[in-house]
């Protein structure tokens, strides 16, 4: 049904921005009543739209969102001379207003940091933002986060009852009260790309709307000058960069294609003028943060012409001057599988026998996988293979166990 399709599309892309400002106007005490308004609205546009679909969608979505706030106020038993105010009265006026762009835009910010508060526990916290900022579904980010959906609700109820119960103020922090928030937004931000980018799903490696949606998170904190900062500038450079990338990552058959075999020609160029132009403003400020870091990594595997003329000296430096800001066993494999391609064997050997591949998580099957090169580098069959087995025993997602047997097959054939 294409009218269902769209109004899918809409809930998406609209829900937020209307949760948003409902919030705004009714307060974080009546969070669920305002996203039950919400369905109630997207609702009754699936009956309204089944003759016909309107001219302007967002609009009468809008406008629909609009005229649930009288109904809101009955139900949750405003004042009687509340109500013919907001529908006559100056404070009609005052309403409306918080339905302009620039205001939708306000309150999303503010729902933004709202959803990263610190009185939410940090698992809730990206739960809560797809839920109320990005119009996920409890099924949907129990897919996109690995989760049961039963124990997504219950984060979800968490959040709640941790906002209502502290009495968290629907603002944007200001003062010395932003900065923090800020670094954890912009973590959360980066943790919902990642998911996208690199999918934990055994199904699915890419999850393009997850990558869309922290850009569009992002690139909201770009446009307010109160959360302007070249952190957040950086971020969305690496994302841009990465997100160019996304269609040479795997082929129809979804089949990983790795970086050394992509048609760099099929690496979208607006995207990439995009994230150089928001670098160009990173680095204004001489506080560098690990995005600028990533970013700068990003920008090196993006402008090298091919595979071999990567320039693998710089992108060893960044990833050394990373690892100093942010030591993780995840920075330590990369810093590892440089050194590979610079041929530096007996340093690369060393930097994964310090490895603990707990340190991993469910990615451990990346350092066997980097042993496996190793191995096969050095002409050591066996335990190159060896090594490729622990890692497809550790692998979940379908088209990355695809990807590492056929590398075993290559590896079969070498020797």
């Amino acid at each position: 049904m294409p009218e269902q399709k769209m109004i899918d599309h809409l809930f998406r892309h609209q829900s937020g921005k209307m949760v948003s400002v409902l919030t705004r106007i009714f307060g974080l005490e009546n969070l669920e009543t305002v996203e039950d308004a919400v369905q109630d609205t997207f609702a009754s546009a699936l009956l309204a739209w089944r003759g016909k679909m309107p001219d302007n969608p967002e609009g009468w979505l809008m406008q629909a969102a609009k005229n649930r706030v009288i109904d809101l106020f009955r139900k949750l038993s405003a004042e009687k001379k509340r109500i013919p105010m907001v529908e006559n009265g100056p404070a009609s006026m005052a309403i409306y207003d918080l339905f302009l762009d620039n205001e939708i835009a306000d309150s999303q910010l503010r729902m933004i940091f709202t959803a990263c508060h610190p009185v939410l526990n940090p698992k809730d916290q990206i739960a809560f933002a797809l839920k109320t900022i990005s119009g996920f579904s409890s099924k949907e980010i129990a897919s996109a986060l690995l989760l049961k959906e039963e124990t997504v609700k219950k984060r979800l109820s968490r959040a709640r009852k941790a906002i209502t119960g502290q009495e968290v103020t629907f603002e944007i922090p200001q003062g010395n009260a932003l900065p923090p928030r800020m670094n954890r937004v912009l973590e959360v931000i980066y943790l919902i790309f990642n998911e996208g980018f690199h999918s934990g799903r055994k199904d699915m490696l890419i999850r393009k709307e997850l990558c869309g949606e922290a850009l569009r998170l992002c690139r909201m904190l770009l446009g307010n000058p109160f959360t302007q900062s070249g952190a957040a500038y950086a971020l969305f450079g690496l994302m841009c960069f990465q997100t160019a990338r996304i269609d040479s990552k795997v082929n129809e058959e979804n089949e990983i294609i790795d970086l050394k075999n992509q048609d760099r020609k099929k690496w979208y160029l607006p995207l990439i003028m995009m994230g150089h132009e928001a670098m160009t403003q990173a680095v204004e400020s001489d506080e560098y943060s690990s995005f600028h870091f990533e970013a700068a990594i990003a920008a090196e595997h993006i402008q090298a012409a091919t595979f071999e003329s990567t320039n693998w000296d710089k992108i060893l430096i960044l990833y050394k001057k990373l690892y100093e800001l942010q030591p993780s066993a995840f920075h330590l494999l990369n810093i590892a599988i440089v050194q590979l391609q610079r041929k530096e064997y007996a340093i690369a050997l060393k930097l994964l026998q310090k490895l603990d591949p707990a340190g991993l998580e469910q990615r451990a099957y990346l350092y066997y996988g980097s042993y496996a090169e190793y191995f096969a580098l050095q002409g050591n069959r066996e335990k190159a293979i060896e090594s490729i087995d622990r890692a497809l025993s550790l692998v979940q997602n379908e088209a990355e166990r695809q990807f590492l047997e056929k590398k075993k097959q290559l590896f079969e054939g070498l020797f």
